[in-house]
């Protein structure tokens, strides 16, 4: 990484733009709800942008060499996720109108039992979510049809929400079609499976225990047998053809991951298999629609079963436009912090302060927490960590990648468990179960930041490069 050298503007000044920024993010949401903060997150990265160059040019003699270097760094660590965003996206529309994803489904609806329901639920979220790569569209297709069935069998609301979100956000954590762990691995420059396999270390163990306490939780509750949603069933079994060799496709894209193939090629290649399933495997559907459209646009289902239209309605290229509008935004102002300086200089005042791994860890996991109740967006609270805490990890000599999968562990997860994040309301609208009321159940969100300080206080797997430490300060 380019290094730059601080040119003057001091603490105090820094902080301007990013405390600027919060506070615009806060006015909006008490002005305009949650929900608006999707609308005016770019314009408020931008605006920030502009006081950060405003600020820089009076207090700390802003020169264009500056700003052109932060613009390379900022570009070199973002520009590669808009690509990867962009075969998400196509990724995503291809797998579901193939009929993939509503084969893993019906099949996952017929392991249901009422003693497991719980564990059950976890985990055909999380490979449903993994599938996808949308915590989202797992929540609000087969959450829905969880949440009946599960309070039909005698379970509280908040136990059946606890479970279906512990597993979709497990699945949006660690699946490479996830546009947040693209975000997170990208905005520090980490490789995306790099990033999901050093993920695992605090993932799984979440995920173990979070399955061991809805085991318990299922056996020592009262409940009923109840058959799962006919409606759904009969909807997809008439909608697609469902066959299990669809499943050839996961499993050679997850052959080329563990090959090491590039990540772009993964994609690509697993859209084209998703491409020629659509063709050979539901001709019924491929006939009556316009492909090109298709991936390009969205496309929606009318039919009397709203989960199901909730399901296999989507929305193509221009579905994931919003976010790398955003990435885009992002990647401005952080080259003008980057350029003006401002970074170093937070940077390094939070290196002076922090020292010990277990300390900047902390400091990160607080961080994100306090972002994500700041931002009410994930996306905006890892781009920010990531530039706040990007030079603290570095010049500690603590490898990108600690520093990517604890912004994963305590913004993604976490965000769903604050009531007025974006993902917190949204969800609680679409389970109809409070946030309050179903966050001690998401026992996998909160345990992940707890991971992610215990390993780090344990030193598992993390290593400092002294190396690295002298080749920058040289």
């Amino acid at each position: 990484m380019t290094k730059i050298k601080q040119c003057g503007p001091s603490l105090a000044v820094s902080v301007i733009p990013i405390v600027l920024l919060l506070t615009a993010l806060v006015a909006i949401i008490i002005l305009e709800g949650a929900d608006a903060i999707n609308s005016y997150s770019s314009v408020a990265l931008l605006g920030a942008a502009g006081v950060a160059l405003l600020l820089a040019h009076v207090f700390g003699g802003l020169s264009r060499g500056q700003l052109l270097k932060g613009l390379k760094t900022s570009a070199t660590q973002t520009l590669p996720a808009v690509p990867l965003l962009a075969l998400i996206g196509l990724v995503a529309t291809t797998w579901m109108l193939s009929g993939l994803v509503p084969t893993f489904i019906h099949y996952g609806l017929q392991l249901l039992n009422p003693t497991f329901f719980l564990v059950i639920t976890c985990l055909v979220c999380a490979f449903v979510s993994v599938l996808t790569g949308s915590s989202w569209t797992t929540i609000a297709t087969m959450g829905v049809a969880f949440i009946g069935i599960g309070t039909a069998m005698g379970y509280s609301a908040g136990w059946v929400a606890g479970a279906i979100i512990s597993g979709a956000y497990f699945g949006d954590k660690i699946s490479p079609l996830s546009d947040t762990t693209v975000v997170a691995s990208s905005s520090v420059g980490v490789e995306l499976f790099t990033h999901i396999k050093y993920m695992l270390v605090t993932t799984i163990p979440s995920l173990i225990i979070a399955l061991i306490v809805f085991t318990v939780a299922g056996a020592m509750s009262t409940h009923s047998v109840v058959n799962a949603d006919p409606g759904l069933h009969a909807t997809l079994s008439q909608t697609f053809n469902i066959t299990p060799w669809l499943f050839v496709i996961p499993v050679l894209t997850i052959t080329l991951i563990v090959l090491r193939v590039k990540t772009l090629i993964v994609l690509a290649v697993s859209v084209l298999m998703g491409l020629a399933a659509m063709f050979l495997v539901q001709p019924q559907i491929t006939s009556g629609l316009d492909i090109a459209h298709a991936l390009w646009s969205d496309t929606i289902f009318n039919t009397p079963n709203a989960a199901f239209n909730d399901l296999a309605s989507t929305s193509g290229f221009m579905g994931i436009l919003p976010t790398i509008e955003l990435v885009l935004s992002a990647m401005i102002f952080g080259a003008v912090l980057i350029g003006t300086g401002m970074i170093s200089t937070i940077s390094g005042a939070f290196v002076r302060c922090l020292r010990r791994r277990t300390g900047i860890v902390g400091a990160t996991v607080a961080s994100g927490l306090g972002l994500n109740a700041c931002t009410a967006d994930q996306y905006l609270s890892i781009i920010v960590g990531a530039n706040i805490y990007r030079d603290v990890y570095r010049r500690s000599s603590l490898e990108p990648r600690l520093l990517s999968r604890t912004l994963e562990d305590s913004v993604s997860v976490t965000s769903v468990l604050i009531p007025w994040n974006s993902c917190g309301v949204t969800q609680s609208a679409v389970l109809g179960v409070s946030t309050l009321v179903y966050m001690p159940y998401c026992v996998f969100n909160w345990l992940s930041p707890l991971m992610s300080l215990a390993i780090a206080a344990l030193g598992f797997r993390i290593f400092r490069h002294p190396s690295q430490q002298a080749a920058e300060t040289a």
